[in-house]
């Protein structure tokens, strides 16, 4: 008899249940990642959000606004455009931020490379990179207010001017007496600031007094002594500060007044200087191996020359290159740590081997360094050009009043015709959307650049 087959097993109340299908399976995987971009979502909502409404929104905004008149009732197309090219101050405008551009970037990288090379053969080089990079961590508005006071042009206040004045008066006497001015009606003639000349000739025996009025007591020399009156048996005669605090008669020697003592004096015959002479501590002056005769004495204008006041940093011809030098000294320290890093990362061994072939540090340098920190001094480079098309800040506030337009950029022009008296949107978004498509470019570049490093 055949062997009987076992029945099939049927489902009961302690059965298992059958194996999922490859359908189910596909269906959790994609509720588990429908459930993973939901989340995502969620975080990213306000990040997306924030976006909008502080990046995107404005955008829009000002490219909408841009096509409207001053306010904002009629379109008027493309006018605001064609009237950045119009505008003279809009044109200065643009022809700065260009200078910046062009300027600005180049030195900064150049700089930061020298100075990263440089730091390497420095025993403190931790210490000098954070000295260098300290001002990133001082605000604009801080730096601009150092920056301002430093370009002052008075050297009792401005640091830079001081330091100018003080190399010029080492090499050029500054004058005796720029305050000084004759007393009139006393022997001399001559307007403020000289030169003087005595209004007659004098000669042996006969003495000239050069009476001055205008210089403060405790701008007399140190060394002045009391005036005295000159010796009557030769040429010459006395200069002296014809003041004394409490009274004094006018044209006369008083014990108290002082006399000038450094003052260069010519004796003049026929429009011709014959001799040269300078007052002695007492004012007194007198003319040595001159024939007999009478002579005129003049004062020449050096005595009174206004003393040097240095350079005009903040006026209309050095206002531009004047703001860029503090940018320079703020941004330095970024670019010096970024070219550092790549500097850190560049083989040694090609360095070395390059030594070992008997190439010159100034061989390497160009041949070696700079080729294999090309891409990190184009990423230095480009970062630093978006930042000066955008700076505001240090023009505005280093800049005086009257030279605002001579070193004014693309955004503090947008301010001004915008809010800042001109009470013009429709040009000022107009310029903001200039700043926009000239700042996209280098944004695209720089993100290409470190998407196709991060691959």
């Amino acid at each position: 008899m055949a062997p009987t087959a076992p029945a099939a097993p049927t489902a009961g109340r302690g059965s298992p249940a059958p194996a999922p299908g490859p359908g189910a399976a596909a269906d959790r995987r994609r509720r588990a990642q429908r459930r993973k971009r939901l989340v995502a979502v969620l975080f990213v909502l306000p990040a997306l959000l924030l976006l909008g409404a502080l990046v995107v929104y404005p955008v829009v905004f000002s490219v909408g606004r841009s096509l409207f008149d001053a306010s904002g009732d009629r379109f008027v197309g493309g006018a605001n455009y064609a009237e950045i090219f119009r505008d003279p101050a809009t044109l200065k405008a643009v022809r700065n931020s260009t200078i910046w551009v062009v300027i600005a970037p180049l030195l900064l990288t150049g700089l930061g490379l020298i100075l990263a090379v440089l730091t390497e053969k420095v025993r403190w080089a931790t210490a000098f990179k954070l000295v260098l990079f300290l001002p990133m961590a001082v605000s604009f508005l801080a730096a601009g207010i150092v920056f301002r006071l430093a370009y002052e042009q008075d050297p009792e206040r401005g640091v830079l001017n001081a330091v100018v004045t003080g190399v010029h008066d080492t090499f050029e006497d500054p004058a005796a007496y720029p305050t000084a001015r004759a007393r009139e009606g006393e022997g001399l003639t001559g307007k403020p600031g000289g030169p003087y000349t005595t209004d007659r000739a004098h000669g042996p025996g006969d003495p000239a007094a050069l009476g001055f009025v205008g210089v403060a007591p405790e701008d007399v020399p140190a060394g002045a002594r009391p005036a005295a009156r000159p010796d009557a048996s030769g040429i010459g005669g006395v200069a002296w500060l014809d003041f004394a605090p409490g009274g004094g008669t006018r044209g006369e020697i008083d014990p108290a007044e002082k006399g000038l003592p450094g003052l260069t004096v010519e004796a003049v015959r026929d429009g011709k200087t014959v001799a040269t002479t300078t007052t002695a501590a007492d004012g007194t002056f007198r003319f040595e191996g001159l024939a007999d005769g009478a002579y005129a004495f003049r004062l020449p204008a050096s005595n009174f020359a206004a003393p040097y006041q240095g350079v005009n940093w903040l006026g209309p011809a050095l206002v531009t290159p004047a703001v860029i030098g503090a940018y320079l000294w703020v941004w330095t320290g970024f670019a010096m740590v970024l070219i550092g890093a790549g500097l850190a990362a560049i083989p040694r061994d090609a360095l070395e081997a390059a030594r070992m072939d008997g190439a010159s540090e100034g061989q390497i340098f160009r041949r070696i360094t700079v080729p294999l920190l090309a891409p990190v001094l184009t990423v230095v480079f480009v970062t630093l050009v978006i930042n000066v098309m955008k700076v505001f800040d240090l023009v505005w506030i280093i800049a005086p009043g009257p030279v605002q337009e001579d070193a004014g950029v693309i955004a503090t022009r947008m301010w001004l015709v915008s809010f800042g008296g001109g009470n013009d949107q429709g040009l000022g978004s107009a310029l903001s959307v200039l700043l926009l498509l000239l700042v996209v470019p280098a944004m695209i570049f720089n993100v290409r650049r470190f998407r196709r490093n991060g691959s």
